[in-house]
């Protein structure tokens, strides 16, 4: 059984929840002591538990000491025996942050599965799920032929109660998915184009604080002279809140984009009480400035979601800086997959040495 030290660089979830996506993938049990040691309070959150029991439905998986602040996991992978689960986190507990422990089993079945979830779609330390729609699964495309992901509704915090639909078809077999294009985000290319989605609940249309998100942010980025869109839109939402999304679609050649190995780097920013909305919309702009200022084709969030990508099936990504998040994720590649990961801390370079 593989020993897994939840203590480990930032001492928080991304352990976990890359160790139950590996854990089904490879067949490997592991134990998880410490879990969430970094944190102020530690243990498996309802995030992670509702993880877990996704995994226990979908694939006969399971586990124990799976309980609210166990700082302790034991976990039996199984295999798939259903296409589909609905989830329900009871909470504004991140969605973006589950699906880090279900997308990748769910590329290694021969049939689609569709992922219904309810809980926070955009919470703090977490990506947005503007972000993981349009900067992080589209580097997966290479190895789906399906991969639609429909923010039916908003959850902010403290209530949540968002809902979001994901369907997964791998590409072929794993063999011919190893043998697809490699993740390689070596160069950034020339910037084409900046997009984004400015969103806010209901109650705030009328203080029109997801147009004054998106003009302070395309205000910002008025020196970069490129063509930039933001959508703007409100929701009847359980809390109020809002955000801001924002990413950067960058060309190999100068001419077009490659929706099949695509160069895309993204920023997000939430709203929070007593912070002006001209704030929020100039920080995800100035923030994703930085990103496309550093020349490199993998923002640090990119970068750490990529991690086991890379770790199965090859490749090379730069990045502008190497975060604990990408330390812990390496870590437990390698308790799952041997010394497949090395990291260049002063390149801020993650490659594979498949």
């Amino acid at each position: 059984m593989i020993e897994i030290d939840g203590s480990k660089y930032e001492g928080g979830g991304q352990i976990i929840r890359t160790a139950l996506a590996l854990s089904t993938v490879t067949g490997k049990a592991f134990r998880a002591m410490h879990i969430r040691k970094g944190r102020t309070k530690p243990g498996l959150k309802a995030q992670h538990l509702h993880g877990i029991k996704a995994l226990e439905s979908l694939f006969n998986s399971k586990s124990e000491y799976a309980r609210l602040g166990s700082e302790e996991l034991v976990f039996y992978p199984g295999v798939q025996h259903q296409k589909s689960v609905e989830i329900d986190i009871g909470t504004a507990g991140s969605i973006s942050l589950i699906l880090q422990s279900l997308v990748i089993p769910c590329l290694f079945q021969k049939n689609q599965t569709k992922l219904a979830i309810k809980g926070g779609t955009d919470v703090q330390w977490s990506p947005q799920m503007d972000y993981c729609k349009s900067v992080f699964l589209p580097h997966l495309n290479k190895y789906t032929e399906k991969l639609e992901l429909t923010i039916k509704k908003r959850g902010y915090y403290p209530k949540g109660n968002g809902e979001v639909e994901l369907l997964i078809k791998p590409k072929g077999t794993f063999e011919e998915r190893q043998q697809a294009n490699k993740i390689q985000l070596i160069n950034q290319g020339s910037l084409m184009q900046i997009r984004g989605v400015s969103h806010a609940s209901e109650d705030l249309s009328r203080a029109q604080v997801a147009e004054r998100q998106a003009d302070a942010a395309k205000h910002a980025l008025n020196p970069l002279h490129c063509p930039v869109s933001i959508q703007t839109s409100y929701q009847n939402t359980d809390s109020t809140g809002s955000g801001i999304a924002l990413w950067a679609v960058f060309s190999k050649d100068g001419t077009q984009t490659d929706e099949q190995d695509p160069i895309i780097i993204g920023n997000d920013i939430l709203g929070k009480k007593g912070k002006s909305a001209l704030d929020v919309g100039k920080e995800a702009a100035v923030g994703l400035k930085e990103g496309i200022e550093s020349k490199k084709p993998a923002d640090p969030m990119l970068a750490d979601q990529l991690i086991p990508f890379i770790a199965l099936f090859g490749g090379e990504i730069h990045t502008s800086s190497i975060t604990d998040h990408c330390r812990a994720n390496a870590y437990v590649c390698k308790k799952f997959l041997g010394n497949v990961i090395e990291i260049d801390e002063e390149k801020a370079v993650i490659r594979s040495i498949l």
